[in-house]
């Protein structure tokens, strides 16, 4: 099995893999052209966008800076927003519904460390993707932890961190992120 199929399998993998490393560079060198084109350059925007990530639905927008690992391992919905300083570390795949919003310096760390010091310090590590529902608004500066599944109709209050799934229809807030409250079905 290669370094990269480890990577998607969720087994421990190392990142220093040629191929990984390559695939890397690539997407961060589009990363980079897309951060520093100018602004009022919509359509150039969304053609990079378009050859970073896997998948991408209609409508959408993601204000510059914008940083990720891989990008194929990102899918977007219809009617997606990011503002500034989304940062996607997407050795899983990352999943969002439609019409999902996102506020600024959010970030979405699928990639994990081992425990185990020996392990870790091999250069291994593994990565559990993270799912976004639809209708879910997330806050600024808010961090979701590998493994993360949140429900339809969330909203997740600025500065959380989310370690745990979130069910369908609740407002979260706070590091850890908990239920505040239930939102109409």
């Amino acid at each position: 099995m290669t370094e990269k199929e480890k990577m998607l399998n969720s087994e421990l993998y190392n990142a220093d893999n040629k191929t990984l490393k390559d695939e890397r560079i690539k997407c961060k060198t589009l990363c980079q052209k897309y951060n520093n084109l100018d602004y009022d350059k919509f359509e150039q925007r969304n053609s990079l966008i378009r050859q970073i990530l896997g998948k991408v639905g209609n409508k959408y927008f993601i204000e510059q800076p914008f940083v990720c690992d891989y990008g194929y391992n990102i899918e977007i919905g219809d009617n997606f927003y990011s503002n500034h300083n989304l940062t996607i570390l997407d050795c899983a795949k990352v999943e969002f519904g439609d019409n999902v919003f996102i506020g600024p310096n959010c970030n979405f760390y699928t990639a994990e460390h081992p425990l185990d010091v020996e392990t870790r310090n091999k250069g291994l590590e593994f990565a559990r993707p993270i799912k976004i529902g639809n209708d879910v608004w997330i806050g600024g500066s808010v961090t979701i932890l590998s493994g993360v599944t949140v429900g339809n109709n969330v909203v997740i209050g600025a500065g959380s961190v989310v370690t745990k799934d979130i069910q369908a229809n609740c407002v979260v807030a706070g590091a850890p992120a908990k239920v505040i409250k239930k939102q109409n079905e």
